[in-house]
């Protein structure tokens, strides 16, 4: 007879938004135990599985912290109530808790009383809708049946499928998840079916929102959401963001971040509504899981009108799941450009043809594993719908050009990574040669401001002294006076330290005063340092407003990212940009 062996959660904490999807093991008449997905494909001996999810609501009612959501709330913030705020951003769960969160807590207060006074979007807009009802966004909601009442507890039924996504009716109560086979003759259940409880179900925390700051003259309050559609002409915004790859989120490497926080089904729910709030006309990312664009990344974000492109790494020296290869993902509003040209940058391919031409045949090995690590880029060229409002040149065509890369993480193989980055602006310069067409080039460098990469982007050169160029086992960077381009790369923050307006002098104390440069872009708990960039050509396009940095401090208060309010260790980058007109380059 069919039996249930085992049932378990991915995540021991439900979540708001996050759908579970319980592991099911079956144990077959033979003794053999396989997953429960082939007992559904393939009914044995006339034996199905049936599920069932019940929310068990007590009649005591418990608040949970909106800081520690692990936590019964004690305390509620009255101004929250007044911005009508939803009630679960309200609740701390000590008074030290509500102290240490409020230089964030009050920008919540702040952002209500921008959108209340412009009759901005409301709440759910802002900040996305994982907590209102997600089973009922998907389709027809299961209808709650109260099915059995137990002393000061009520079971209420809520699905009949193996996954239950969560709704903000659930929050503060556990949920109980039945599997139980049945006969499929007669549909009736063959002995007592297998449970399991979980923890109560808490909100998805709400990442601390983020303005648009003005670079170029005027202030810019708000938050994305409200704000970025008063751009027009010539201007629009650009995200580059290294979303963490769920093949490394793992809590061996992120040990000091919740398990339930890390798990993907949780982390895609916050990345997708943090990249939808801010609204941009492109978007960069990086470690974009091959599946995850196929399945989430990819069909979610056309429902917000945007077109796709993706290169995943190259495999030469992956040994996981091919499945599982990340790689760079670009995507473009459709209302605001088309699609002109695509070009696909594969390193391995350039090594190979290095190694070929430079290297001696009982080298070639040795430069091989050096030389050949996967990395990619993806380089889009788009034609812009909207006018840049010149006359001077009516009806001409603005293209744009969007490079998207991740270079190598090794900081033991700074030749290589130099290589690659030179690798990748040479052919830059061969586009830039066939039109006059802006440049933006946005990514994760693995690089930080000053380093031998970040010169030869930013400057056009490496000083030939640079200690990056010692190690050399190839002679793949030598001489360095070669290592040169024609492109006149600027890098998109380091605006913040020519801007003269006060919510851009405010964001100083978050730049490295030496380079200008973010203090930070990626954040863990072994490293701090700034290794995404966006660079534009600054003789085609001028920076208007930047997307404000985060303080160290707002993230240490969870050791460091990613975490519950943040999903990836890095930080996303988002600046507005404005197309010169001809007659001024």
């Amino acid at each position: 007879m069919l039996s249930v062996h085992r049932v378990h959660l991915p995540s021991e904490i439900p979540i708001v938004g996050c759908e579970l999807t319980p592991y099911v093991l079956v144990k077959c008449a033979d003794g053999s135990v396989v997953s429960d997905d082939a007992i559904e494909l393939n009914p044995t001996r006339g034996h199905l599985l049936r599920y069932k999810w019940y929310r068990i609501q007590s009649d005591k009612k418990v608040a949970l912290c909106s800081v520690h959501p692990t936590e019964p709330a004690t305390l509620q913030c009255l101004m929250c109530i007044r911005a009508k705020l939803p009630i679960t951003k309200s609740y701390h769960c000590t008074s030290k808790c509500f102290s240490d969160a409020w230089q964030h807590h009050r920008v919540l207060h702040e952002r209500a009383a921008i959108a209340s006074n412009e009759n901005g979007p409301d709440d759910d807009e802002v900040y996305g809708k994982l907590n209102s009802n997600a089973n009922a966004a998907s389709g027809a909601m299961y209808p709650a049946v109260i099915t059995q009442r137990n002393g000061g507890e009520t079971w209420f039924e809520v699905g009949h499928s193996k996954g239950y996504t969560p709704s903000a009716d659930d929050i503060g109560h556990a949920l109980k998840f039945d599997c139980f086979v049945i006969d499929a003759e007669t549909n009736l259940p063959l002995g007592v079916p297998t449970s399991l409880a979980t923890s109560r179900v808490i909100p998805a925390p709400s990442p601390t929102p983020r303005r648009m700051v003005s670079v170029s003259g005027s202030d810019i309050a708000g938050h994305p959401e409200v704000t970025n559609r008063r751009f027009s002409g010539g201007s629009f915004t650009v995200l580059s963001y290294n979303v963490l790859s769920d093949t490394y989120a793992t809590t061996e490497q992120y040990s000091y971040c919740p398990s339930w926080a890390l798990a993907w089904t949780y982390r895609r729910q916050i990345l997708l509504r943090e990249i939808i709030s801010y609204r941009a006309d492109i978007l960069c990312l990086q470690e974009v899981q091959s599946d995850h664009y196929d399945d989430f990344f990819a069909p979610e974000l056309d429902k917000h009108g945007y077109q796709a492109f993706f290169k995943k790494k190259t495999t030469e020296v992956f040994y996981g799941n091919v499945n599982t290869v990340d790689g760079c993902a670009t995507f473009f509003r459709r209302d605001r450009f088309s699609h002109v040209k695509k070009y696909e940058v594969e390193f391995n391919k350039a090594a190979q043809s290095l190694i070929d031409a430079i290297v001696p045949f009982p080298q070639k090995k040795t430069a091989f594993n050096r030389l050949i690590k996967d990395n990619v880029a993806l380089i889009v060229v788009l034609e812009a719908k909207f006018s840049n409002q010149s006359n001077e040149n009516p009806g001409r065509r603005q293209l744009i050009c969007v490079a998207n890369t991740h270079m190598n993480v090794s900081q033991e193989l700074k030749d290589v990574k130099i290589w690659q980055v030179h690798t990748l602006l040479k052919g830059l310069e061969k586009i830039a040669t066939t039109a006059d067409i802006p440049m933006l080039v946005c990514g994760d460098f693995n690089a930080v401001p000053g380093s031998g990469l970040h010169s030869l982007v930013a400057m056009g050169r490496i000083d030939p002294l640079h200690p990056d160029l010692n190690v050399d086992p190839l002679g793949i960077v030598q001489p360095a006076n070669k290592l040169t381009h024609q492109l006149p790369l600027v890098s998109a923050y380091t605006s913040f330290a020519r801007a003269g307006n006060i919510l851009a002098l405010e964001q100083m104390r978050k730049i490295d005063p030496a380079t200008s440069e973010p203090l930070f872009t990626n954040c863990t708990r072994d490293f701090i340092g700034t290794s995404d960039y966006i660079f534009y050509s600054a003789d085609t396009l001028t920076v208007e407003s930047l997307l404000e940095l985060l303080d160290e401090g707002c993230l240490r208060k969870d050791t460091a990212l990613p975490s519950p309010e943040w999903s990836s260790d890095h930080i996303a980058l988002l600046a507005e940009f404005r197309c010169k007109p001809k007659n001024r380059r």
